[in-house]
């Protein structure tokens, strides 16, 4: 039977919580393969799995226990290896590779930051920095509205000033947030959003890094901010180099 892998740890790590379920109708127990000085947090896998709620939560709901006892590095949902043997021969091949990423991630977690303008309130102070924009919405008003190539060039003059201020609300975001961080990464572009970056924080750090982003709120109040977290570092953990061979990645559980 495959074997559905959560997370590596150190073999070090405290047991899991006695009979716990994760993924699958009913769920499948979780159990620990150790393989030297590292551990993989695993169950069977269910046969068609799908990135549905019910195991969505599951999955993050052993990471959640399991990252609360030490340092985890969390595996994408759907990461499936053909059997067991096949985990821990990856834990045996990379471990230097996962040794240093446990190091490097122990005691720290992730918040995901995502930030979109809020419409009217970046009109008004897309308006308010141009004369430009102002001087030709003036004119449209007093030619009562404005013949279409008016209309047009308006439209355009005030998409391409929004676009800007996209790009740099952005980069001020992140220049006030990355002190508080002990790395940065940028997620991908994505339609709505203007920033969508997590950050890696010490856990003992966290109140002073949410305080900076309500910081941030002030200093930007034409943006929304939201913030997902504390979350397992997914986005730190290299998945290209860490899942294990012939694992299969689903959908991520981390970024919101």
């Amino acid at each position: 039977m495959s074997t559905y892998v959560y997370g590596i740890t150190a073999s070090s790590h405290p047991a899991l919580p006695e009979g716990m379920g994760g993924v699958g109708e009913p769920p499948r127990p979780v159990r620990i393969l150790k393989a030297g000085e590292l551990a993989a947090v695993v169950s069977d896998a269910p046969e068609g799995l799908r990135p549905k709620r019910k195991d969505l939560l599951a999955h993050q709901n052993v990471l959640s226990e399991a990252g609360a006892a030490g340092c985890v590095l969390p595996m994408r949902f759907g990461s499936i290896a053909p059997d067991d043997d096949t985990v821990t021969g990856v834990l045996t091949e990379r471990g230097d590779h996962y040794r240093e990423r446990l190091r490097a991630l122990d005691g720290r977690v992730e918040y995901n930051v995502k930030g979109s303008h809020i419409e009217d309130a970046v009109l008004h102070r897309v308006m308010a920095e141009n004369p430009d924009i102002r001087e030709q919405a003036e004119a449209n008003r007093q030619a009562g509205g404005g013949g279409y190539e008016d209309k047009l060039r308006l439209g355009e003059m005030v998409a391409a000033a929004v676009k800007a201020r996209e790009a740099d609300d952005a980069a001020e975001a992140v220049r006030a947030l990355q002190p508080l961080a002990a790395d940065v990464s940028e997620g991908p572009e994505s339609t709505g959003w203007l920033l969508n970056a997590s950050f890696l924080v010490d856990r003992n750090t966290a109140e002073d890094f949410l305080a900076a982003v309500e910081q941030v709120r002030a200093a930007l109040p034409h943006v929304e901010l939201r913030v997902n977290g504390p979350l397992p570092p997914y986005s730190f953990v290299e998945p290209g180099s860490t899942e294990p061979a012939g694992a299969t990645a689903g959908a991520d559980t981390g970024a919101g």
